[in-house]
């Protein structure tokens, strides 16, 4: 339960995905069950009328999943995200609708007046489950499944294009000339300062490293995605490859490289995901 949850749970993507079939999911589901004495709500109206009224009530209630969501979104992208942590996050979302749709039944249509509220908000606890945890499941199964065959795919086409350890990779100046080309295998890890950014590689065993004017984020954009370089750090980007020790301390997570006289690489909160991301994908 303290692991961390996976990354497609809570990508805007997804997150969009999932609120827009939980909302479907909903309006079939009170106008099919009819659920939380909704019928009473109306009971006068045809059975046009209550489908709108009824849809439009479910929407108003469905501004909790959206609300939380985009809590969730924004809190993920600096902070981790445990199992249990997801879990109650959940079981919020359910209380706070049912909570909702309790109140709503109590006092809107005039039947709800005389039940009794622990009886409503029971009813409504279970039903706003049942609305919410079967598209959340079915929702999970199907990014989970999507996810896989994402990373499927992409070692197929590396493997296709022949993408390993060997490869090597140019770094530019900030003009786009060609500054140096280093060995992927041989490549230790880039730190910045400023407008400037210094290659630490391997050369004939000896540690060497080379300056250029360029920025830290132009490299993360553009040598990092089919190879195994990640930022870590604000200041910092790794090659995978030649990471031995991922050490966690008070002070934080720091990487220790496969090469004497080299320093401990930091791993930032912001960039902590984005870097486990990859590092599950190519550890073994």
């Amino acid at each position: 339960m303290n692991s961390k949850i996976p990354a497609y749970l809570y990508e805007k993507g997804n997150i969009i995905r999932l609120i827009l079939f939980t909302a479907l999911f909903a309006l079939l589901f009170i106008n099919i069950f009819q659920p939380f004495g909704s019928r009473n709500w109306y009971p006068e109206v045809s059975d046009f009328n209550y489908f709108v009224f009824s849809s439009l009530i479910i929407l108003t209630g469905m501004l909790v999943v959206v609300i939380s969501r985009m809590f969730m979104l924004y809190y993920a992208r600096a902070h981790s995200i445990n199992f249990w942590q997801f879990s109650l996050w959940i079981l919020s979302e359910i209380l706070a609708m049912s909570l909702f749709y309790a109140l709503f039944t109590k006092f809107i249509p005039k039947e709800g007046m005389n039940r009794d509220f622990m009886e409503i908000i029971q009813k409504c606890t279970i039903n706003t489950g049942l609305v919410l945890l079967l598209p959340y499941s079915i929702s999970w199964l199907f990014f989970s499944w999507k996810e896989k065959n994402r990373l499927i795919e992409k070692l197929q086409v590396e493997e296709t294009n022949g993408v390993h350890t060997k490869s090597m990779i140019g770094f530019p100046d900030e003009k786009g000339e060609l500054k140096i080309s280093v060995m992927l295998e041989n490549l230790l890890y880039i730190d910045s300062a400023d407008n400037y950014a210094t290659i630490h590689y391997l050369n004939k065993s000896k540690l060497s490293h080379y300056m250029i004017r360029n920025t830290l984020k132009w490299m993360e954009e553009n040598l990092t995605k089919e190879t195994l370089l990640v930022r870590c750090h604000r200041s910092y980007i790794v090659n995978l490859d030649k990471v031995k020790v991922l050490r966690k301390t008070k002070n934080g997570i720091y990487l220790e490289l496969d090469a004497e006289n080299t320093p401990d690489i930091p791993v930032s909160k912001t960039y902590y995901e984005r870097f486990m991301n990859k590092f599950s994908q190519y550890s073994v």
